[in-house]
């Protein structure tokens, strides 16, 4: 599909139908997460990488940049981040298994169409990470609600399909 027209790079999509939902449910949590793992088992041999600037080596940096600054509302956070920073940096998990993710799947890049998943759009942060990466960004956009409560359902729901086509290993799980 990538092209050049008039010598122009170019890209030729087809439409994607369906819209992103307002409402979710465990059923759409067990879509994504097969269509997740299904998107994991069919890039495995994918040539091309990307190395992941927003991974878990790079939030020290980021974080420094706005620790302090006066004018945020969120000053009160940031020892509570640099400690949660500081855990991470010593226990980030090593050698899971990685390959190609998305990287944003939050729920303005996942189509639906009368219940049923239609894909995943907005590639731009795809790069090479753990896919167990992949499912925490998941799960934090899917299986809390709008007052910060985590959906132990949406969760299982979310594992139970991306397991139906691809198990996660135990360090993934103990990692999650």
């Amino acid at each position: 599909y990538i092209n050049t027209i008039k010598n122009k790079p170019s890209v030729i999509n087809s439409f994607l139908k369906g819209q992103k939902l307002n409402s979710i449910t465990e059923n759409h949590c067990q879509q994504l997460g097969k269509q997740l793992s299904y998107l994991h088992i069919k890039s495995n041999d994918f040539k091309l990488s990307r190395q992941n600037n927003l991974s878990q080596k790079y939030w020290r940096n980021l974080f420094e940049n706005f620790r302090y600054n006066k004018k945020t509302e969120y000053n009160n956070l940031f020892e509570e981040i640099n400690t949660e920073i500081d855990f991470l940096e010593k226990n980030w998990p090593k050698n899971l298994p990685s390959g190609i993710i998305h990287a944003d799947v939050f729920r303005d890049n996942v189509f639906f169409n009368n219940n049923i998943f239609t894909g995943i759009i907005d590639f731009y942060f795809a790069c090479n990470d753990y896919y167990a990466y992949e499912l925490a960004i998941c799960i934090n956009a899917w299986c809390f609600d709008t007052k910060g409560t985590f959906n132990q359902k949406k969760y299982a729901s979310i594992l139970e399909g991306y397991q139906s086509l691809k198990i996660l290993s135990s360090a993934e799980m103990n990692s999650l």
